[in-house]
C-alpha cells in the first residue's frame, strides 16, 4: 500500500502567496487538503521553526501531514515526523534521526536521481519539472510525462510536481504518477479553498469511490 499521505501535495512558497503563509495553509486545509509540504528555507531560523511549529498544530488539528523541507534537525526542532529532502539528501541518515515511523521523501530531477533516493530507503520522490513551471523556472527544461512513465519502475511512489494544474491531474495518472504536488496554482490563488477543491475534484473524479488519503 503506498505510504503517501494523500494524492494531493500542496507545496508552500510565501513569495508566491497572496496572504501570510499561514493563512494560506489554513485555508488550504479547510479547501480538503491533508498533506503539506513546508518548504520555504529564506527564513531567519528562529521565525521558520516558530511557524513551523504552528503550521504542525494546524495540520494536526485538520488530521493532515506536514512534511518539512530540510534536514531531520529542523523536522524535529517543529515537531514533525515527516520529511522532504532536497536532491541528494540521505534517507537513510534521515531515517536513523527521526525513526522508523517517519514520512521521508526526497527531491528528484530525474530517473537516475530517484532510483537512487528510493534504494536509499525514501518512502516516495518527487519528480520535477514535470511540466514547464512558471514559479520555478530554473530548474531545467520539463521532463514530460514520458519521465513518469519510465518512473513505474522504481519501488517507491513517484509524485509529479512542476507546473501541474487540474487540467494535467489525469495525464500524470495515466503516465504513472501516484501523486502529485502543486505550488503556484495554490499558492497563487485568489481563493485558495477553490484552487485545493478544483484539484481534489479532479482526482476524485479519476478515483471515484478510493480514499483520497492513499494509506487509508
Amino acid at each position: 500500500m503506498s505510504p503517501l499521505p494523500s494524492r494531493l501535495l500542496v507545496v508552500t512558497d510565501r513569495s508566491l502567496a497572496r496572504q501570510p503563509l499561514e493563512h494560506v495553509v489554513a485555508q488550504a486545509l479547510q479547501g480538503g487538503a491533508r498533506w503539506i509540504w513546508y518548504r520555504d528555507k529564506d527564513i531567519p531560523q528562529a521565525e521558520r521553526r516558530a511557524l513551523g511549529e504552528r503550521l504542525v498544530q494546524l495540520c494536526s488539528g485538520a488530521g493532515a501531514v506536514l512534511s518539512v523541507g530540510g534536514d531531520a534537525e529542523a523536522a524535529i526542532t517543529m515537531g514533525a515526523s515527516a520529511l522532504h529532502l532536497p536532491a541528494g539528501g540521505d534517507p537513510q541518515k534521515a531515517r536513523v534521526i527521526l525513526g522508523p515511523g517517519a514520512l521521508i521523501g526526497v527531491s528528484t530531477h530525474s530517473i537516475e536521481e530517484a532510483a537512487i533516493a528510493a534504494s536509499l530507503g525514501a518512502d516516495y520522490v518527487t519528480l520535477s519539472p514535470v511540466y514547464e513551471s512558471a514559479s520555478k523556472p530554473g530548474y531545467g527544461p520539463p521532463l514530460g510525462v514520458r519521465a513518469l512513465s519510465a518512473a513505474r519502475q522504481l519501488t517507491v511512489p513517484v509524485v509529479a510536481l512542476g507546473g501541474v494544474d487540474p487540467d494535467r491531474v489525469e495525464e500524470c495518472f495515466s503516465a504513472g504518477a501516484s501523486g502529485v504536488a502543486v505550488m503556484g496554482a495554490v499558492m497563487s490563488a485568489y481563493c485558495v479553498r477553490t484552487a485545493v477543491g478544483a484539484l481534489l475534484a479532479r482526482l476524485t473524479s479519476l478515483h471515484p469511490g478510493a480514499p483520497l488519503r492513499t494509506g487509508a
